[in-house]
């Protein structure tokens, strides 16, 4: 795959862990039930995914995969695929390694979709503002932006809930450029 396939800026579009947009973006189209609020911080103050196989889906079509490692507070993402790449962030700063060119970035999390998961804990309340929550039959989907600048981006998180037990499956990053990156966790 051509490095012009993949970019820097598609990456860091991923935000994470989590981490693209949601398929249903009606900011403001009822109240979030708190419960399913609650159940998904809940998730957020336990997950502990350790070498998890993921797959990424890059605005432009391209993909890649290789292993997540996610806790609250800390997200590593590890591709071998399109090539050796990393990215590994805490609190409210990343870096990016590139092992093909040996390049390094410094990514502040500030502005940026992925530094709403990065709390520890994970709080969907204050800077967070859930947009929306769709809960089919076995299903949980929850949408995120940052309360005070909702044009920065939108997170949509998918769960599975089998038995009152949550698990992620699919991030959607929606960013600021309006640009989608998807992240699908994909079984063990």
């Amino acid at each position: 795959m051509s490095g012009r396939a993949f970019s820097r800026r598609g990456l860091f579009a991923l935000a994470p862990l989590f981490l693209a947009a949601c398929a249903t973006t009606q900011q403001g189209a009822g109240r979030p039930q708190s419960a399913t609020v609650n159940r998904v911080e809940s998730y957020f103050r336990t997950v502990n995914l350790q070498d998890a196989p993921f797959t990424q889906i890059w605005p432009n079509g391209a993909s890649g995969n290789g292993l997540i490692t996610y806790r609250p507070g800390y997200l590593d993402m590890r591709f071998t695929a399109p090539h050796d790449m990393e990215l590994k962030a805490s609190g409210r700063s990343a870096v990016f390694t590139d092992a093909r060119n040996g390049s390094e970035t410094h990514i502040g999390l500030g502005h940026s979709p992925l530094g709403l998961l990065l709390g520890n804990p994970v709080r969907l309340s204050g800077p967070v503002m859930v947009t929306d929550v769709q809960q089919p039959p076995g299903l949980v989907q929850i949408s995120l932006t940052r309360a005070d600048n909702p044009s920065q981006g939108l997170i949509t998180l998918r769960f599975r809930d089998e038995r009152g037990v949550l698990s992620l499956y699919d991030v959607r990053i929606l960013d600021a450029e309006r640009k989608l990156t998807q992240i699908r966790l994909d079984p063990a």
